[in-house]
């Protein structure tokens, strides 16, 4: 489908796993810009890195369950039939790219095209994800789904059975974690295959954003898209017991940084990015001032007489202050200005397979990178490192 993965040049080695207790798979929200998170995973694939827990949010969710739910070496095949029937071509992509290139790559041009898919997204639904409730939800009865939302996940739902093997996840190896928001409590729930039977109503829970899809019922409690409190399960892996020395690949759709706005357009874009992104950043924040505590409470355990470290009160904190060390590499989808405030349900073919081959030269890029995977030092990062190609990076 793509000029990847098949035709993607390949310029990364295979490495040696890093030298951490447990490799983790991050996956923020963020619709169509999902296949940029494809894109990332088919270089962590081809550089042979095995991940341990996979867990995701929204589209992360979706993507987490594809990756998750087949077994290794298809799960590149897998990810990639999903986005080719997601994908859509309501213009002639091989009329475009036969036409000058000064042209079809024009910013003007470009806007006008994605403004055409993501109405017709909007009109008609895209294929292995919703379709358009008919009638709308404001002529049904009160009470029922179909009065909830616009759109019917139903397509979703039979994507979702076809191409994930819920078994395989429920067996791992690999940890799967996928979060919701409880509509009755307003309390973020993550699901998580060592503790729960995953099904794919959880993955449909994590990704029904209202009022486009309606909530998700599980075992008598409903549920919302896990992105309206927290974009990003990365607490819920950081924070999760027992501590373990952790890197993290952390995939988000959304960029805490930009422009002030020049026009509504753009005020509504900038709105997107700050609300979905900026809980990263708090929470990558939060875990740092955290683990400090932790670190700094370990090296006051240390100067304790034995007697004292063999109190029960004592042993209990000796337990959360364990020195750990985490490493997490964010890789942040960086849009282009032709993509505006529609680009996560833009879901047209010339797209989707942009943001893949971002998602994997991000990737590549920065998996050159030997201090990306690299154990930080605790006396120099009182154990938490970030690393980010387009701040860090040198290539």
């Amino acid at each position: 489908m793509y000029d990847g993965p098949a035709n993607l040049l390949r310029t990364h080695r295979r490495l040696a796993r890093p030298d951490f207790e447990q490799i983790a798979l991050v996956l923020q929200g963020g619709g169509a810009l999902g296949s940029y998170q494809a894109g990332v995973y088919q270089a962590i694939e081809e550089a042979g890195v095995d991940l341990d827990w996979i867990a995701g949010v929204s589209i992360g969710a979706v993507n987490a369950a594809l990756i998750a739910g087949s077994p290794k070496g298809s799960r590149l095949e897998t990810l990639e039939k999903f986005w080719a029937e997601v994908s859509t071509d309501p213009f002639c992509t091989a009329c475009l790219q036969a036409m000058p290139r000064a042209f079809a790559e024009a910013e003007d041009v470009r806007t006008a095209l994605n403004h055409i898919s993501a109405t017709t997204a909007l009109i008609a639904g895209v294929t292995s994800l919703y379709t358009p409730r008919i009638p709308p939800p404001w002529l049904m009865p009160r009470g029922g789904l179909e009065a909830t939302s616009f759109y019917d996940a139903k397509p979703l739902r039979d994507a979702l059975e076809r191409f994930v093997d819920f078994d395989r996840i429920n067996a791992g190896p690999a940890r799967f974690s996928v979060g919701a928001v409880n509509i009755g409590t307003g309390n973020f729930v993550y699901f998580d295959a060592k503790d729960s039977r995953i099904r794919a109503e959880h993955i449909l829970a994590s990704a029904a954003l209202p009022p486009t899809f309606p909530p998700v019922e599980i075992d008598g409690e409903f549920y919302w898209d896990g992105g309206l409190v927290s974009n990003t399960p990365l607490q819920w892996v950081v924070d999760s017991e027992p501590h373990r020395d952790t890197l993290v690949f952390q995939v988000d759709l959304w960029n805490t940084r930009g422009q002030r706005p020049s026009d509504l357009a753009e005020v509504a874009t900038r709105q997107k990015e700050i609300q979905y992104a900026s809980r990263t950043r708090a929470s990558t924040d939060a875990f740092r001032r955290l683990q400090r505590l932790r670190n700094s409470a370990a090296d006051v355990l240390a100067e304790l007489p034995e007697e004292m470290r063999r109190l029960p009160a004592m042993k209990r904190l000796a337990q959360e202050v364990e020195r750990k060390v985490f490493r997490i590499v964010h890789l942040i989808y960086h849009s282009q200005p032709h993509q505006g405030s529609t680009k996560d349900f833009e879901f047209s073919k010339l797209n989707v397979e942009e943001h893949w081959r971002t998602g994997y030269n991000d990737a590549v890029r920065t998996l050159r990178h030997p201090e990306a995977l690299s154990r930080p030092e605790l006396a120099v990062s009182e154990g938490v490192a970030t690393f980010d190609v387009a701040v860090d990076g040198r290539l």
